[in-house]
C-alpha cells in the first residue's frame, strides 16, 4: 500500500485566511458606554480634552497561531489522505450467449412427456431452458421470440432471475403464428452489435420450416458469420416427412454448419437435456476485470487534530483570562 492525497487542490486555499485577513474590514463592535451629565463640566475643570477613539482588542499570536495551525488540519482532512493498494484482479468467464426461440403455433402442440404428463412443446422447452439458463452463471444471456416476426425479450444481462422471469412471461403466439428463421437471425445481428464482448454464441431454437419472406435464413447465417457469430441450432422433434412433423434439419444443419456451430435434435426431455449438457462444454472466453482498489482513509486523524488544536487554545485562553481578573 501506498500513501496518496486524493484532492491536492485542497491546499491551493492554505492562504485564504491571510487574504481574509488584509482584504476585509476591521470588525466593530458596539459596547454600552457610562453617560455623565457632569462630564464636559469636569473635563473643563481638570484642564483635560477628551478625544473621539475605538477600543480595540490586543491581538493575541499564540491564538492567531493556533487558528491557523486549525486550518491547515482542516484543509489535511479535507484533502482525503489515505493509503491505497494495488487494484485487485480476476479472471472471469464470459459469453454473450443469446436464445432466439420458436413461439409459432405449432409449439403448443402437445406431444412431449415432462415428468410423467403430456404437456405442449413450448412448455417443456421453457422449464428445462430455465434450468439450462440457472446453470449460466458466467454469461450474459439474452432472449429473441419469433415467429411471424422477432423481438426481443430480454436484452444480453446477466441478470439470470429476470430471464427466467420473462421466459415465464412468454406465451406461444406471442409474436404471430408462422416461423421466420431468417428474420430471427437477422434480428439477432443487431442485438449482438450492441454487445461488446468477443465471443457471440447463439442458440436457434425452432419446430417448423421457415416461413418468411423478407430474409433467407442461409442468407442471415452468412452475416452472423462475418460478425464472428456462432449459432447452434436446435430442432423439437422430428423432421420434414417422418411422422408428419414439420421441421427443416436441412435448413438448420447448414445455418449452424456455415456459422462454425452445430446442430442438435430434441424430440423428447431427455435428449434437450443432454443437448444443453453439450452446450456447457463450449469454449469460454477469458479476460482480466478489475475489481476495487483497497483504500484505507486517514482523513479523521487531521481532523481530531484541528478539533484537539481548538479545545486546548479555548482551554489555555479561559485560563490566562481568570489569571489575569485574579
Amino acid at each position: 500500500m501506498h500513501f496518496e492525497i486524493a484532492y491536492k487542490w485542497i491546499y491551493w486555499l492554505l492562504p485564504l485566511p491571510l487574504l481574509v485577513w488584509f482584504l476585509l474590514p476591521a470588525l466593530k463592535k458596539r459596547r454600552a458606554a457610562l453617560l455623565a451629565p457632569f462630564f464636559d463640566r469636569a473635563a473643563k475643570l481638570s484642564g483635560q480634552h477628551p478625544r473621539k477613539a475605538a477600543w480595540i482588542t490586543t491581538r493575541s499570536w499564540l491564538g492567531l497561531a493556533a487558528l491557523f495551525l486549525c486550518w491547515i488540519c482542516l484543509l489535511a482532512a479535507a484533502s482525503s489522505p489515505r493509503y491505497v493498494g494495488k487494484p485487485g484482479k480476476k479472471v472471469k468467464t464470459v459469453r454473450s450467449f443469446l436464445i432466439a426461440a420458436d413461439i409459432s403455433f405449432s409449439m403448443a402442440q402437445t406431444d412431449w412427456i415432462l415428468d410423467g404428463k403430456r404437456t405442449s412443446r413450448w412448455a417443456a422447452v421453457k422449464t428445462i431452458m430455465k434450468d439450462f439458463v440457472k446453470n449460466r452463471q458466467s454469461d450474459q444471456i439474452g432472449l429473441v421470440m419469433f415467429g411471424t416476426h422477432a423481438y426481443l425479450q430480454a436484452p444480453l444481462t446477466t441478470d439470470l432471475d429476470a430471464i427466467t422471469w420473462l421466459l415465464d412471461e412468454t406465451e406461444v403466439g406471442m409474436a404471430g403464428q408462422m416461423t421466420s428463421i431468417g428474420e430471427a437471425i437477422g434480428f439477432s445481428i443487431k442485438v449482438f452489435r450492441e454487445d461488446t464482448i468477443k465471443q457471440r454464441i447463439m442458440l436457434l431454437l425452432t419446430d417448423g420450416i421457415d416461413a418468411g419472406q423478407q430474409v433467407q435464413p442461409l442468407d442471415a447465417a452468412q452475416e452472423a458469420r462475418k460478425d464472428s457469430i456462432i449459432i447452434y441450432t436446435l430442432g423439437i422433434g422430428k423432421a420434414h416427412g417422418s411422422g408428419g412433423y414439420d421441421l427443416d434439419e436441412k435448413t438448420l444443419k447448414d445455418i449452424a454448419r456455415v456459422t462454425g456451430g452445430k446442430y442438435f435434435n430434441a424430440m423428447n426431455e431427455g435428449q434437450l437435456k443432454e443437448v444443453y449438457k453439450e452446450l456447457d462444454k463450449l469454449q469460454p472466453v477469458q479476460y482480466e476485470e478489475e475489481t476495487y482498489k483497497p483504500v484505507q482513509l486517514l482523513y479523521m486523524y487531521p481532523l481530531a487534530c484541528a478539533i484537539a488544536l481548538a479545545l486546548v487554545f479555548h482551554l489555555l485562553n479561559g485560563i490566562i483570562q481568570a489569571i489575569r481578573w485574579n
